[in-house]
């Protein structure tokens, strides 16, 4: 019997109630409370453990979390600078990506840590958790549809930063936009294009990825030529310009093979073409390009040998003089017997006149 119906059930004291009904009324209430406060200290005790229990381990988890993120960051920052560090190591593409993943961590710890001490503690409540499990299924079926676009984008950003597709200065074409990463979230990715726009791509629209900073890079450097000219004397030429070009700075950290001469792609009746190719650092195919471009085109020049690029114009020819053009056109005048002749002489008058 609980309290309140115990307290109406029983008379309160009266001015003209008895001291034994008061005192009754006293030993009921006593007994009531020395019936129930093993239940209340029970319950008491259990909610205060399952909250002090969630809170130190969700404390020593984060910081766990916490600490494995800083020993990764400390990890990039050990190498930065050297060589290795400049060819494996990005500290700016560790660092966001290992705060992500922190993120994404402590987050998901918390929930589910708090979400279930939440539920333990209502269950010690003796509170039905059935009606209210089922409202918090139906909510969220509801928001997921509502918010899936939103969700798309966490989900495919988790998977991207967790499988490490790309990073902070890769150069990357997205399909729908292309350019240097400079920013990994977990919804959205800024790429820097070309011309130097900044492009906010939803991860969750992103169908392809192709990353142009990983592994290594080709640079490819075509060279049209002239169909008389001696192939293999062209392709001393280009050895001797590759190999200088293979000693100094910085191309030599740059080529990552030699610079090879593959052949002939296009053999045409005013041209030819010549393929040449290297593999480079990752990222730096194009600066190789440039520069294989300009010192092929100067040994070229400097060893005779021509270069063109299609097709030489064709220079028209004036057409030559007509001689018939300084000629004057015949003249009726010219023949004596013509009518225009004849109408032109002077008439003679009849000698009859005369007399």
């Amino acid at each position: 019997m609980s309290l309140p119906a115990l307290l109406t059930a029983v008379p309160s004291p009266g001015p003209g109630s008895s001291l034994d009904e008061a005192a009754e009324q006293a030993g009921n209430a006593a007994s009531w409370v020395e019936e129930n406060w093993s239940t209340w200290l029970n319950t008491g005790l259990r909610i205060v453990l399952i909250a002090a229990v969630a809170i130190v381990l969700r404390t020593i988890i984060r910081r766990a979390l916490t600490k494995l993120i800083d020993r990764m960051n400390r990890g990039a920052q050990a190498v930065e600078g050297t060589a290795l560090g400049g060819l494996l190591v990005n500290a700016e593409r560790r660092r966001q990506r290992s705060e992500a993943i922190g993120s994404v961590l402590r987050s998901v710890a918390s929930f589910l840590i708090l979400g279930t001490a939440c539920l333990m503690i209502l269950g010690a409540f003796q509170i039905n958790l059935a009606p209210l499990l089922a409202s918090a299924g139906v909510a969220g079926v509801a928001i997921g549809f509502g918010a899936r676009n939103l969700v798309t984008d966490f989900l495919s950003g988790v998977f991207m930063i967790l499988e490490d597709q790309y990073g902070v200065g890769d150069t990357i074409d997205a399909g729908v936009a292309s350019g240097e990463v400079i920013e990994v979230g977990l919804r959205v990715t800024k790429l820097r294009g070309d011309c130097g726009e900044i492009w906010y791509v939803r991860n969750g629209e992103v169908k392809r990825i192709g990353n142009l900073s990983q592994g290594w890079s080709t640079a490819a450097v075509e060279v049209v030529l002239h169909p008389s000219e001696d192939l293999d004397r062209v392709r001393a030429v280009i050895d001797d310009a590759a190999a200088s070009m293979a000693k100094e700075d910085p191309w030599n950290e740059r080529l990552w093979g030699p610079v090879e001469v593959l052949g002939l792609n296009d053999v045409l009746l005013d041209s030819m073409t010549v393929q040449v190719a290297a593999k480079t650092m990752p990222g730096k195919a194009v600066s190789v390009e440039r520069e294989l471009r300009w010192r092929i085109k100067q040994a070229l020049v400097v060893a005779g040998i021509r270069i063109i690029g299609g097709a030489p114009p064709q220079e028209e020819e004036e057409p030559a003089p007509d001689p018939a053009a300084g000629v004057a056109a015949p003249s009726a005048f010219s023949s004596t017997t013509s009518p225009q002749t004849l109408a032109s002489n002077p008439i003679t008058p009849p000698s009859n006149l005369s007399k």
